[in-house]
């Protein structure tokens, strides 16, 4: 596994269960946008414009257990793959209180167009980001 990149701490919320009780599974995948979203701005305020901006290409998620309420997550990134254009990041849901307990894990491929919906070279400080871990 790659080095951590990013990583926050959420809360799961009453809202974010389903009928059974946990989390549902869409919700893992607003946990881990959320995390790359807060990633993306802790390295440029400007990481997204009418100009340039990530889209998601591909997410994998493997749901190894069921989260329950109340709960505190970690979710942490790793760079998998850098391309020119594209980034692979990895990604994990644990809990917060006890690392040993993943509730989540797999990646998503993020490509950065321009205002056409080409793509285009990956910002710099994506690179660098990713190259210094």
């Amino acid at each position: 596994m790659s080095d951590i990149v990013f990583s926050i701490e959420t809360e799961v919320r009453w809202r974010d269960l389903d009928a059974f009780g946990h989390v549902n599974n869409a919700s893992y995948l607003g946990y881990i946008e959320e995390a790359r979203v807060r990633w993306f701005k802790s390295l440029s305020a400007d990481w997204a414009n009418e100009t340039s901006a990530p889209i998601l290409a591909a997410i994998t998620a493997n749901y190894r257990k069921p989260i329950g309420w109340p709960e505190t997550l970690r979710v942490e990134l790793f760079c998998d793959r850098l391309g020119t254009k594209s980034v692979t990041l990895g990604h994990r849901i644990i809990s917060s209180t006890a690392s040993d307990t993943l509730y989540c894990d797999g990646n998503t491929v993020l490509v950065w167009v321009n205002g056409a919906g080409q793509s285009i070279p990956l910002p710099e400080a994506v690179r660098a980001a990713c190259r210094s871990n």
